[in-house]
């Protein structure tokens, strides 16, 4: 039954990559917006224009260099990266992955939600790599919830620590473009996303995601976070589930309670329970 649905889910993959995106013209539609950043301006325009850019502004200041290459040259670049970045995530196994649809779809219009996955898987042992969720699609960080119902209060700071320290750096020389980023969020809140985006208003899913954080978190189930995760995007696009190649690396438990405060790391996440760990759980 799992070969048959990886075998499925390859064929559709196929088809979107090689055959549906490329003859609507939609292969990569999602890289315009990043190559064409305009640093000293890049809120210009609707949510949801061809080439419109809605991540904050030191992610723009990523951007920026790249901006000189020619097209063709930055496309190839960024599906390296969002290929090396499945290929981190899956491992011997990124077949499977690439058979989940959303990873197709997401593969097809080049969004950042591979690299998201990745920066939440990293999230657990390097808390600083959840900036790169709370500066680009903000609402999925509340997967941070993590930190505190495990009360890895060290972590949590971190995290939120970082992303502060680049956006007071960044503030010093893009004050105005901090400030036309908040203006946009705050315009376009509560405004429903075209299909086919799901028509599920992201004030009703916060609460759910948070309700999966922290359940997951008491439970040492770190798959919860990317479900959590997906839930919780601005919209919910098709490609949006491809955080959801996060459960796959992310799919052992560990060990229950306040780890942080007992020297637990994520990388001890797959190792087996001694005696006395299997008698207290």
């Amino acid at each position: 039954m799992l070969h048959s649905l990886v075998l499925t889910g390859l064929i559709f993959a196929a088809y979107v990559l090689l055959i549906a995106a490329p003859n609507k013209g939609t292969f990569a539609v999602d890289t315009v917006a990043y190559w064409r950043v305009d640093l000293a301006s890049p809120y210009q325009g609707q949510v949801g224009d061809l080439g419109f850019f809605a991540y904050s502004p030191p992610i723009a200041l990523l951007f920026a260099p790249f901006t000189v290459l020619p097209q063709l040259a930055f496309v190839v670049g960024w599906y390296c990266l969002l290929v090396a970045a499945l290929l981190w995530l899956g491992g011997r196994s990124f077949l499977m992955l690439l058979a989940f649809p959303p990873v197709a779809i997401n593969l097809s219009d080049g969004n950042i939600h591979l690299l998201l996955a990745v920066a939440i898987v990293l999230g657990f042992r390097y808390p600083a790599a959840w900036s790169a969720v709370l500066l680009t699609k903000v609402t999925p960080g509340i997967g941070l919830l993590w930190f505190a119902a495990r009360r890895e209060w060290r972590a949590l700071a971190i995290a939120l620590g970082a992303t502060a320290a680049i956006a007071a750096v960044t503030f010093v020389f893009l004050p105005t473009q901090w400030v036309g980023w908040i203006a946009m969020l705050l315009d376009n809140a509560g405004t429903p996303p075209p299909p086919p985006a799901l028509p599920i208003a992201l004030w009703l899913r916060l609460p759910v995601a948070a309700v999966i954080v922290w359940w997951g978190a008491r439970r040492g189930l770190r798959w919860t976070v990317p479900i959590a995760a997906a839930i919780s995007e601005p919209a919910l696009w098709p490609a949006s589930f491809a955080i959801l190649a996060a459960c796959w690396p992310l799919r052992r438990p560990v060990p229950e309670g306040p780890s942080a405060e007992h020297g637990y790391h994520a990388a001890d996440a797959g190792a087996p329970r001694n005696q006395a760990q299997r008698a207290t759980a």
